[in-house]
Protein backbone atom coordinates (compact mmCIF):
# COMPACT_ATOMS: atom_id res chain seq x y z
CA UNK A 1 0.00 0.00 0.00
CA UNK A 2 1.47 3.40 -1.05
CA UNK A 3 0.72 6.95 0.01
CA UNK A 4 2.20 10.31 -1.11
CA UNK A 5 4.87 11.82 1.11
CA UNK A 6 5.47 15.47 1.95
CA UNK A 7 8.05 15.88 -0.84
CA UNK A 8 5.77 14.24 -3.39
CA UNK A 9 7.51 10.84 -3.42
CA UNK A 10 5.54 7.67 -2.89
CA UNK A 11 5.92 5.91 0.44
CA UNK A 12 5.26 2.21 0.61
CA UNK A 13 3.61 1.01 3.83
CA UNK A 14 2.90 -2.43 5.22
CA UNK A 15 0.33 -4.42 3.33
CA UNK A 16 -2.63 -5.67 5.38
CA UNK A 17 -4.17 -8.72 3.78
CA UNK A 18 -7.81 -9.64 3.95
CA UNK A 19 -6.89 -12.90 5.64
CA UNK A 20 -5.08 -11.17 8.50
CA UNK A 21 -8.04 -8.88 9.03
CA UNK A 22 -10.35 -11.85 9.18
CA UNK A 23 -8.08 -13.63 11.65
CA UNK A 24 -7.96 -10.54 13.84
CA UNK A 25 -11.75 -10.24 13.77
CA UNK A 26 -12.15 -13.91 14.71
CA UNK A 27 -9.67 -13.50 17.56
CA UNK A 28 -11.64 -10.52 18.88
CA UNK A 29 -14.88 -12.50 18.69
CA UNK A 30 -13.29 -15.47 20.48
CA UNK A 31 -12.00 -13.27 23.28
CA UNK A 32 -15.37 -11.57 23.67
CA UNK A 33 -17.15 -14.94 23.74
CA UNK A 34 -14.82 -16.26 26.43
CA UNK A 35 -15.37 -13.15 28.55
CA UNK A 36 -19.15 -13.32 28.18
CA UNK A 37 -19.23 -17.00 29.18
CA UNK A 38 -17.97 -16.14 32.66
CA UNK A 39 -20.61 -13.45 33.26
CA UNK A 40 -24.02 -14.23 34.84
CA UNK A 41 -25.70 -13.72 31.46
CA UNK A 42 -23.28 -16.14 29.81
CA UNK A 43 -23.75 -18.74 32.54
CA UNK A 44 -27.54 -18.41 32.27
CA UNK A 45 -27.40 -18.80 28.50
CA UNK A 46 -25.19 -21.87 28.81
CA UNK A 47 -27.53 -23.48 31.34
CA UNK A 48 -30.55 -22.72 29.15
CA UNK A 49 -28.86 -24.47 26.24
CA UNK A 50 -27.95 -27.34 28.54
CA UNK A 51 -31.59 -28.00 29.45
CA UNK A 52 -32.66 -27.48 25.79
CA UNK A 53 -35.00 -24.69 26.80
CA UNK A 54 -36.70 -24.36 23.41
CA UNK A 55 -37.68 -28.04 23.28
CA UNK A 56 -38.74 -28.02 26.93
CA UNK A 57 -40.87 -24.92 26.47
CA UNK A 58 -42.66 -26.27 23.41
CA UNK A 59 -43.28 -29.60 25.16
CA UNK A 60 -44.65 -27.84 28.23
CA UNK A 61 -46.92 -25.66 26.10
CA UNK A 62 -48.29 -28.66 24.21
CA UNK A 63 -49.02 -30.63 27.38
CA UNK A 64 -50.46 -27.55 29.04
CA UNK A 65 -52.87 -27.09 26.15
CA UNK A 66 -53.92 -30.73 26.17
CA UNK A 67 -54.41 -30.93 29.94
CA UNK A 68 -55.47 -27.39 30.82
CA UNK A 69 -58.88 -27.12 29.18
CA UNK A 70 -60.26 -30.57 30.10
CA UNK A 71 -59.29 -30.02 33.71
CA UNK A 72 -60.60 -26.46 33.71
CA UNK A 73 -63.93 -27.53 32.23
CA UNK A 74 -64.35 -30.20 34.90
CA UNK A 75 -63.24 -27.84 37.67
CA UNK A 76 -65.69 -25.18 36.52
CA UNK A 77 -68.47 -27.76 36.40
CA UNK A 78 -68.05 -28.83 40.02
CA UNK A 79 -67.79 -25.24 41.28
CA UNK A 80 -70.76 -23.23 42.41
CA UNK A 81 -72.52 -20.99 39.92
CA UNK A 82 -70.76 -17.75 40.86
CA UNK A 83 -67.29 -19.30 40.79
CA UNK A 84 -68.11 -21.07 37.52
CA UNK A 85 -68.92 -17.79 35.80
CA UNK A 86 -65.86 -16.13 37.35
CA UNK A 87 -63.55 -18.90 36.08
CA UNK A 88 -64.95 -18.60 32.56
CA UNK A 89 -64.65 -14.81 32.70
CA UNK A 90 -61.04 -14.89 33.92
CA UNK A 91 -59.99 -17.36 31.23
CA UNK A 92 -61.74 -15.53 28.42
CA UNK A 93 -60.44 -12.11 29.47
CA UNK A 94 -56.90 -13.33 30.05
CA UNK A 95 -56.72 -15.14 26.72
CA UNK A 96 -58.35 -12.26 24.85
CA UNK A 97 -61.29 -14.22 23.44
CA UNK A 98 -64.19 -12.11 22.16
CA UNK A 99 -66.86 -11.99 19.47
CA UNK A 100 -67.68 -15.18 17.58
CA UNK A 101 -64.61 -16.87 19.03
CA UNK A 102 -65.97 -16.23 22.53
CA UNK A 103 -69.30 -17.82 21.63
CA UNK A 104 -67.51 -20.91 20.31
CA UNK A 105 -65.30 -21.29 23.35
CA UNK A 106 -68.25 -20.80 25.70
CA UNK A 107 -69.79 -23.92 24.21
CA UNK A 108 -67.02 -25.92 25.85
CA UNK A 109 -68.03 -24.42 29.20
CA UNK A 110 -71.61 -25.63 29.05
CA UNK A 111 -73.94 -25.48 32.01
CA UNK A 112 -72.42 -27.22 35.05
CA UNK A 113 -75.30 -29.69 35.17
CA UNK A 114 -74.77 -30.72 31.54
CA UNK A 115 -71.03 -31.05 32.02
CA UNK A 116 -71.38 -33.18 35.15
CA UNK A 117 -73.91 -35.41 33.43
CA UNK A 118 -71.72 -35.91 30.36
CA UNK A 119 -68.38 -36.29 32.13
CA UNK A 120 -68.86 -39.10 34.63
CA UNK A 121 -66.21 -40.61 36.85
CA UNK A 122 -64.13 -41.87 33.92
CA UNK A 123 -63.97 -38.40 32.38
CA UNK A 124 -62.83 -36.88 35.66
CA UNK A 125 -60.10 -39.50 36.03
CA UNK A 126 -58.90 -38.93 32.47
CA UNK A 127 -58.78 -35.17 33.02
CA UNK A 128 -56.72 -35.68 36.17
CA UNK A 129 -54.44 -38.13 34.35
CA UNK A 130 -53.74 -35.59 31.61
CA UNK A 131 -53.00 -32.93 34.21
CA UNK A 132 -50.61 -35.24 36.08
CA UNK A 133 -48.81 -36.00 32.81
CA UNK A 134 -48.12 -32.28 32.53
CA UNK A 135 -46.48 -32.32 35.96
CA UNK A 136 -44.14 -35.05 34.71
CA UNK A 137 -42.82 -32.72 32.01
CA UNK A 138 -42.67 -29.84 34.51
CA UNK A 139 -40.68 -31.92 36.99
CA UNK A 140 -38.23 -32.90 34.29
CA UNK A 141 -37.49 -29.22 33.68
CA UNK A 142 -36.65 -28.58 37.34
CA UNK A 143 -34.60 -31.74 37.71
CA UNK A 144 -32.49 -30.94 34.65
CA UNK A 145 -32.08 -27.32 35.67
CA UNK A 146 -30.63 -28.37 39.04
CA UNK A 147 -28.82 -31.43 37.60
CA UNK A 148 -30.67 -33.75 39.90
CA UNK A 149 -30.59 -37.52 39.33
CA UNK A 150 -33.83 -39.19 38.22
CA UNK A 151 -35.97 -41.13 40.63
CA UNK A 152 -39.09 -40.89 42.73
CA UNK A 153 -41.18 -43.54 41.04
CA UNK A 154 -44.79 -43.63 42.12
CA UNK A 155 -44.22 -40.78 44.57
CA UNK A 156 -43.77 -38.42 41.62
CA UNK A 157 -47.34 -39.20 40.53
CA UNK A 158 -48.50 -38.35 44.02
CA UNK A 159 -46.59 -35.08 43.90
CA UNK A 160 -48.19 -34.35 40.54
CA UNK A 161 -51.68 -34.95 41.89
CA UNK A 162 -50.89 -32.75 44.87
CA UNK A 163 -49.68 -29.98 42.56
CA UNK A 164 -52.85 -30.21 40.46
CA UNK A 165 -54.91 -29.80 43.63
CA UNK A 166 -52.88 -26.75 44.62
CA UNK A 167 -53.37 -25.15 41.20
CA UNK A 168 -57.12 -25.73 41.37
CA UNK A 169 -57.23 -24.03 44.78
CA UNK A 170 -55.22 -21.15 43.30
CA UNK A 171 -57.69 -20.78 40.40
CA UNK A 172 -60.73 -20.93 42.70
CA UNK A 173 -59.26 -18.29 45.02
CA UNK A 174 -58.46 -15.91 42.16
CA UNK A 175 -61.90 -16.43 40.66
CA UNK A 176 -63.56 -15.75 44.03
CA UNK A 177 -61.51 -12.57 44.54
CA UNK A 178 -62.42 -11.40 41.05
CA UNK A 179 -66.08 -12.02 41.75
CA UNK A 180 -66.02 -10.03 44.99
CA UNK A 181 -63.93 -7.03 43.89
CA UNK A 182 -65.00 -4.64 41.18
CA UNK A 183 -63.93 -1.49 39.42
CA UNK A 184 -60.41 -0.28 38.71
CA UNK A 185 -59.32 -0.65 42.34
CA UNK A 186 -60.62 -4.20 42.48
CA UNK A 187 -58.80 -5.08 39.26
CA UNK A 188 -55.49 -3.77 40.60
CA UNK A 189 -56.04 -5.53 43.92
CA UNK A 190 -56.85 -8.78 42.16
CA UNK A 191 -53.68 -8.53 40.05
CA UNK A 192 -51.47 -7.83 43.09
CA UNK A 193 -52.99 -10.71 45.04
CA UNK A 194 -52.64 -12.93 41.99
CA UNK A 195 -48.95 -12.05 41.59
CA UNK A 196 -48.28 -12.66 45.30
CA UNK A 197 -50.20 -15.93 45.30
CA UNK A 198 -48.46 -16.97 42.08
CA UNK A 199 -45.05 -16.35 43.62
CA UNK A 200 -45.93 -18.53 46.61
CA UNK A 201 -47.37 -21.17 44.30
CA UNK A 202 -44.24 -21.38 42.17
CA UNK A 203 -42.01 -21.41 45.25
CA UNK A 204 -43.89 -24.44 46.51
CA UNK A 205 -43.90 -25.91 42.98
CA UNK A 206 -40.11 -25.79 42.69
CA UNK A 207 -39.69 -27.43 46.10
CA UNK A 208 -42.25 -30.11 45.25
CA UNK A 209 -40.92 -30.89 41.77
CA UNK A 210 -37.38 -31.19 43.14
CA UNK A 211 -38.61 -33.79 45.67
CA UNK A 212 -37.58 -31.61 48.60
CA UNK A 213 -33.88 -32.04 47.78
CA UNK A 214 -33.16 -28.29 47.42
CA UNK A 215 -33.59 -25.91 50.33
CA UNK A 216 -36.24 -23.19 50.28
CA UNK A 217 -34.06 -20.08 50.06
CA UNK A 218 -32.17 -21.04 46.86
CA UNK A 219 -35.57 -21.52 45.20
CA UNK A 220 -36.66 -17.95 45.94
CA UNK A 221 -35.35 -16.41 42.65
CA UNK A 222 -37.26 -19.05 40.70
CA UNK A 223 -40.46 -18.23 42.59
CA UNK A 224 -40.14 -14.46 42.17
CA UNK A 225 -39.23 -14.55 38.48
CA UNK A 226 -41.89 -17.11 37.58
CA UNK A 227 -44.66 -15.58 39.70
CA UNK A 228 -44.11 -11.99 38.62
CA UNK A 229 -43.15 -12.97 35.08
CA UNK A 230 -46.32 -14.95 34.43
CA UNK A 231 -48.48 -12.21 35.97
CA UNK A 232 -46.89 -9.48 33.83
CA UNK A 233 -47.06 -11.73 30.77
CA UNK A 234 -50.76 -12.37 31.32
CA UNK A 235 -51.32 -8.63 31.77
CA UNK A 236 -49.48 -7.86 28.52
CA UNK A 237 -51.49 -10.56 26.74
CA UNK A 238 -54.56 -8.35 27.13
CA UNK A 239 -53.01 -6.16 24.44
CA UNK A 240 -51.89 -8.65 21.79
CA UNK A 241 -54.01 -11.75 22.38
CA UNK A 242 -57.34 -10.25 21.18
CA UNK A 243 -55.74 -9.29 17.87
CA UNK A 244 -54.11 -12.73 17.54
CA UNK A 245 -57.29 -14.64 18.36
CA UNK A 246 -59.43 -12.53 16.04
CA UNK A 247 -57.00 -12.84 13.14
CA UNK A 248 -56.46 -16.58 13.53
CA UNK A 249 -60.19 -17.23 13.96
CA UNK A 250 -60.98 -15.30 10.78
CA UNK A 251 -58.32 -17.23 8.85
CA UNK A 252 -58.53 -20.75 10.30
CA UNK A 253 -61.83 -20.90 12.18
CA UNK A 254 -61.91 -23.00 15.35
CA UNK A 255 -58.39 -24.25 14.67
CA UNK A 256 -57.19 -20.65 14.81
CA UNK A 257 -58.44 -20.36 18.39
CA UNK A 258 -56.43 -23.42 19.37
CA UNK A 259 -53.40 -22.00 17.56
CA UNK A 260 -53.69 -18.76 19.52
CA UNK A 261 -53.92 -20.63 22.82
CA UNK A 262 -50.81 -22.66 21.98
CA UNK A 263 -48.98 -19.40 21.21
CA UNK A 264 -49.98 -17.99 24.58
CA UNK A 265 -48.95 -21.16 26.43
CA UNK A 266 -45.60 -21.28 24.62
CA UNK A 267 -44.66 -17.83 25.91
CA UNK A 268 -45.82 -18.85 29.37
CA UNK A 269 -43.70 -22.00 29.23
CA UNK A 270 -40.59 -20.00 28.27
CA UNK A 271 -41.00 -17.96 31.46
CA UNK A 272 -41.36 -21.12 33.54
CA UNK A 273 -38.23 -22.71 32.05
CA UNK A 274 -36.13 -19.55 32.41
CA UNK A 275 -37.33 -19.19 35.99
CA UNK A 276 -36.36 -22.78 36.74
CA UNK A 277 -32.85 -22.29 35.33
CA UNK A 278 -32.08 -18.94 36.93
CA UNK A 279 -32.38 -20.48 40.41
CA UNK A 280 -29.27 -22.70 40.22
CA UNK A 281 -27.39 -20.04 38.24
CA UNK A 282 -27.74 -17.54 41.08
CA UNK A 283 -27.46 -20.05 43.93
CA UNK A 284 -24.27 -21.66 42.63
CA UNK A 285 -22.44 -18.37 42.02
CA UNK A 286 -19.59 -17.24 44.28
CA UNK A 287 -20.88 -13.68 44.61
CA UNK A 288 -22.71 -12.27 47.67
CA UNK A 289 -26.11 -13.18 46.19
CA UNK A 290 -25.13 -16.82 45.81
CA UNK A 291 -23.67 -16.95 49.31
CA UNK A 292 -26.87 -15.47 50.76
CA UNK A 293 -29.05 -17.92 48.85
CA UNK A 294 -26.96 -20.83 50.13
CA UNK A 295 -27.06 -19.44 53.67
CA UNK A 296 -23.29 -19.57 53.97
CA UNK A 297 -23.20 -23.27 53.07
CA UNK A 298 -21.24 -24.75 50.20
CA UNK A 299 -24.31 -26.27 48.54
CA UNK A 300 -27.99 -25.53 48.08
CA UNK A 301 -29.01 -29.13 48.68
CA UNK A 302 -30.47 -30.69 51.78
CA UNK A 303 -28.12 -32.87 53.82
CA UNK A 304 -30.00 -36.05 52.86
CA UNK A 305 -30.09 -35.23 49.14
CA UNK A 306 -27.94 -37.25 46.75
CA UNK A 307 -25.09 -35.42 45.00
CA UNK A 308 -25.87 -33.61 41.75
CA UNK A 309 -25.13 -35.02 38.34
CA UNK A 310 -21.91 -33.78 36.68
CA UNK A 311 -22.31 -30.93 34.25
CA UNK A 312 -20.68 -30.62 30.81
CA UNK A 313 -16.90 -30.28 30.68
CA UNK A 314 -17.26 -26.77 29.25
CA UNK A 315 -20.01 -24.14 28.82
CA UNK A 316 -22.62 -25.18 26.27
CA UNK A 317 -22.78 -22.90 23.27
CA UNK A 318 -25.30 -22.16 20.56
CA UNK A 319 -23.27 -24.14 18.03
CA UNK A 320 -23.87 -27.26 20.13
CA UNK A 321 -27.62 -26.83 19.72
CA UNK A 322 -27.14 -27.14 15.95
CA UNK A 323 -24.98 -30.25 16.30
CA UNK A 324 -21.73 -28.50 15.38
CA UNK A 325 -20.00 -29.26 18.66
CA UNK A 326 -16.84 -27.56 19.81
CA UNK A 327 -15.42 -27.31 16.31
CA UNK A 328 -18.31 -25.13 15.24
CA UNK A 329 -18.46 -22.91 18.27
CA UNK A 330 -15.69 -20.61 17.10
CA UNK A 331 -13.96 -20.71 20.49
CA UNK A 332 -10.65 -22.55 20.92
CA UNK A 333 -10.52 -24.08 24.38
CA UNK A 334 -7.26 -24.37 26.34
CA UNK A 335 -5.88 -27.75 27.30
CA UNK A 336 -6.18 -28.92 30.94
CA UNK A 337 -2.48 -28.16 31.39
CA UNK A 338 -3.13 -24.53 30.47
CA UNK A 339 -1.48 -24.48 27.04
CA UNK A 340 -3.57 -22.32 24.69
CA UNK A 341 -4.52 -22.80 21.08
CA UNK A 342 -5.35 -26.52 21.19
CA UNK A 343 -8.52 -27.97 19.80
CA UNK A 344 -11.24 -28.89 22.22
CA UNK A 345 -11.86 -32.41 23.50
CA UNK A 346 -13.85 -34.53 21.09
CA UNK A 347 -12.71 -32.72 17.98
CA UNK A 348 -9.80 -35.11 17.47
CA UNK A 349 -12.19 -38.05 17.66
CA UNK A 350 -14.08 -36.69 14.69
CA UNK A 351 -11.08 -35.62 12.65
CA UNK A 352 -9.04 -38.80 13.13
CA UNK A 353 -9.49 -41.36 10.31
CA UNK A 354 -10.63 -44.84 11.14
CA UNK A 355 -7.92 -47.51 11.20
CA UNK A 356 -7.70 -49.62 8.10
CA UNK A 357 -9.71 -47.25 5.93
CA UNK A 358 -8.35 -45.11 3.14
CA UNK A 359 -8.57 -41.39 3.59
CA UNK A 360 -9.06 -38.55 1.16
CA UNK A 361 -11.54 -38.07 -1.63
CA UNK A 362 -15.29 -37.47 -1.65
CA UNK A 363 -16.13 -40.79 0.01
CA UNK A 364 -13.98 -40.08 3.05
CA UNK A 365 -15.38 -36.54 3.27
CA UNK A 366 -18.91 -37.92 3.24
CA UNK A 367 -18.05 -40.47 5.94
CA UNK A 368 -16.57 -37.74 8.16
CA UNK A 369 -19.65 -35.56 7.69
CA UNK A 370 -21.89 -38.45 8.71
CA UNK A 371 -19.77 -39.18 11.78
CA UNK A 372 -19.96 -35.52 12.85
CA UNK A 373 -23.74 -35.52 12.57
CA UNK A 374 -24.21 -38.88 14.28
CA UNK A 375 -21.66 -38.68 17.10
CA UNK A 376 -21.89 -35.03 18.15
CA UNK A 377 -24.10 -34.71 21.20
CA UNK A 378 -26.16 -31.77 22.35
CA UNK A 379 -23.62 -30.76 24.97
CA UNK A 380 -20.82 -30.32 22.46
CA UNK A 381 -18.84 -33.50 23.23
CA UNK A 382 -18.61 -36.68 21.12
CA UNK A 383 -19.29 -40.26 21.83
CA UNK A 384 -16.42 -42.69 21.33
CA UNK A 385 -16.51 -44.72 18.17
CA UNK A 386 -17.74 -48.23 19.00
CA UNK A 387 -17.36 -49.65 15.48
CA UNK A 388 -13.58 -49.63 15.51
Amino acid sequence: MTRPGRDGTAITGPTVSTGSRGAHARAVVRGFALRVESTPIGVLWSRLLEVEFVDRSVALAAKLFVSFFPLLVVAAAVARAGVHDAIVGVVMDRLGVSGQALDMVRQAFAAPEATRAATGILGVLLALAYAVSFTTALQRVYLRAWRRPPGGGVRNKGRGALWVGGVLVYVFVLASVRGVTGGATGTVLAWVLGALAGTLLWWWTARLMLRGEVRWRPLLPTAVLTGLGTSIYALAADVWMPVTVTGNFAQFGAFGIALSFVTFFTGLAFIVVIGAVIGPVLAEADDPVGQWLRGGATTSLEQTAPPPLPGPDRPVRLADAFGLGASGSGVVLPDPDGSPGQSSPGQSLIDQPRPGRATGGPADSARRTFRIASRTTRCGTTRPDTNG
